[in-house]
């Protein structure tokens, strides 16, 4: 059995623990002090896995939610933004009052845990159940095997301490004595930590002063439904191993949300180093209807629960499309134009977008900010029990394209979909290549294998064309310009393509096409639909023919 935690303690305000990337590039270890007090000076939060960084990000502005008294509304919250600047006082002085409850080993009320989690086979407790990397009874998976989890030290800890709480999978969890849902010493699934269901979305200014301050969701009846109910967990008495009852847990506003326990967990080890972690189950969250709560997540109608309580609409949140780009999804995350009398859009965007929009609206974000839109997300494997993937992409944008009335906006959004058009016109060029050759196979893959290698070109083009957009940019110079570029990359593809498909393809034969008519499939008559096809998806790529031009000269 592992040794209890030692009363020598390890502070969370005080112990360097969060890794961070200064404005200079460096990498270095911060307190939530340091944190706090260095913002200015730290470009980001850069941890191990981004879901790790998302979490953290919580916590933190739990902490500035609190240190703020809210903000109390826009104003409050401007005026900070003004000064960029953080109330380092007010900061300081509520760590100060809670500082025993962010001890990692405090001996009656650790961080994030119960002190006295047991079960009722005490022991011994692996680090496997903490670390997502490491899946339990797939060592073979991870970087760590044999002597590299023997232990790790309390600053590691606390990181995947604080990701536990988030995105731990289910499946059968260690039955803690007390709680009243273990049956035969084996606590059964409840579901996925409380983010692992969010389609996660924060917003990365210029250093992480900006970044806190872009997340700090002010208090106020338009936005949240929240009571004075709503605390951090480190406010509230220390919790046993039960589940906590429906009218108690909350979450009744964002300090609940951000500071959920979706686990109950005791760490053991010291100050030195960390040799193992008890993991049960803690508190479901059930995040149906909650958009107006959560901030930084993306949202979707559920057709099977609208048509189960006969309800419209009913939303929740949407992990990523893993195998999609972020920018090949712009329009859902944008966003959308208010729609009166309709009927409810089928995606909301994260509501840290939505009220980033309205800022820049009012002026109160100058047209020329750029921010980054980082999303997060996690996909589990069968029954949420393992961890499949975690999946992180980021866009830098000019804050004018979440306007709903910007035409910079709608030109980006139509840019992203000459992309996708263009991209299909190239899988019908495979297609058609694959029929010369005499494939019968309609599913040979390599339609998709030409589209997979023209996402993978135009992925930077677009990211750069995107982060170039601002309040000086012409909207259909800037479209025309990014359809020149898509029709010269995806032509080349097209050409190589082409080039590549043998005597057989070059000869051709006859085959039906969708219509049941007899067409003689070539290389070269493919060729002449896929250049058709670009034309016709990017006529603003056509070039201006030399006389025209020296006219306009």
């Amino acid at each position: 059995m592992n040794a209890p935690p030692s009363p020598a303690g390890f502070s969370l305000l005080d112990e360097a623990w969060i890794p961070a990337l200064d404005n200079g590039g460096r990498c270095r270890d911060l307190s939530l002090r340091e944190m706090f007090d260095q913002a200015g000076e730290v470009r980001m939060i850069a941890c191990e896995l981004p879901t790790q960084t998302f979490a953290i990000l919580r916590l933190a502005l739990a902490i500035l939610h609190r240190a703020t008294d809210g903000p109390s509304g826009e104003a409050a919250w401007l005026a900070l933004w003004r000064d960029r600047r953080l109330p380092a006082a007010d900061i300081s002085d509520y760590l100060g009052e809670f500082r025993d409850r962010f001890d990692l080993l405090h001996p009656e009320q650790p961080f994030y845990q119960v002190a006295d989690l047991r079960a009722s086979n005490d022991g011994p407790y692996g680090l496997e159940r903490l670390i997502a990397d490491v899946p339990n009874g797939l060592q073979f998976l991870t970087t760590r095997a044999g002597a590299g989890m023997a232990s790790i030290t309390p600053a590691e800890a606390a990181r995947w301490l604080v990701h536990c709480q988030a995105y731990d999978p289910s499946g059968i969890k260690t039955g803690a004595v007390g709680d009243a849902r273990v049956k035969s010493g084996k606590g059964y699934p409840i579901g996925a930590g409380s983010l692992g269901w969010l389609g996660g979305v924060y917003l990365e200014g210029a250093t992480l002063l900006e970044t806190l301050l872009l997340n700090l969701v002010p208090v106020a009846p338009a936005w949240q439904r929240a009571d004075e109910r709503d605390a951090p967990v480190w406010e509230r008495a220390p919790q046993s191993s039960a589940e906590e009852s429906d009218t108690t847990r909350g979450p009744f506003g964002l300090l609940s949300l951000y500071t959920w326990q979706s686990r109950r967990v005791r760490l053991f080890g010291d100050a030195i180093a960390i040799t193992g972690a008890m993991v049960s189950n803690g508190d479901r969250l059930d995040w149906q209807d909650r958009q107006l709560l959560e901030p930084m997540s993306v949202w979707g109608r559920s057709a099977p629960r609208e048509r189960e309580q006969k309800v419209i609409p009913v939303y929740l949140p949407r992990p990523h499309d893993h195998g999609r780009a972020l920018w090949r999804g712009l329009q859902t995350l944008l966003p959308a134009p208010p729609q009166p009398g309709a009927e409810p859009p089928q995606r909301l965007s994260p509501m840290v977008l939505q009220r980033l929009a309205r800022l820049t609206v009012a002026e109160v974000v100058e047209p020329d900010f750029r921010v980054r839109t980082r999303a997060v997300s996690i996909s589990y494997g069968a029954k949420q029990a393992v961890i499949d993937e975690v999946f992180s992409d980021a866009l830098t944008m000019n804050v004018l394209l979440l306007v709903d009335q910007s035409e910079l906006r709608v030109t980006a959004i139509d840019a992203a979909a000459d992309a996708e058009t263009a991209v299909n016109v190239l899988r019908g060029l495979a297609d058609n290549l694959a029929r010369a050759a005499g494939s019968r196979d309609q599913d040979s893959g390599e339609a998709e294998r030409a589209a997979e290698r023209a996402y993978a070109v135009l992925d930077h083009a677009f990211r750069n064309w995107l982060a170039g957009l601002g309040p000086d940019s012409e909207p259909a110079t800037e479209r025309a310009a990014w359809q020149r570029l898509v029709r010269r990359a995806v032509g080349r593809l097209g050409g190589e393509l082409v080039a590549a498909a043998g005597p057989a393809a070059w000869i051709g034969r006859v085959g039906k096409d969708r219509a049941g008519k007899d067409v003689h499939y070539s290389s070269s008559q493919a060729d002449a639909w896929f250049r058709a096809g670009l034309a016709k998806a990017l006529p603003m790529a056509a070039e201006v023919p030399q006389q025209k031009q020296e006219e306009a000269v």
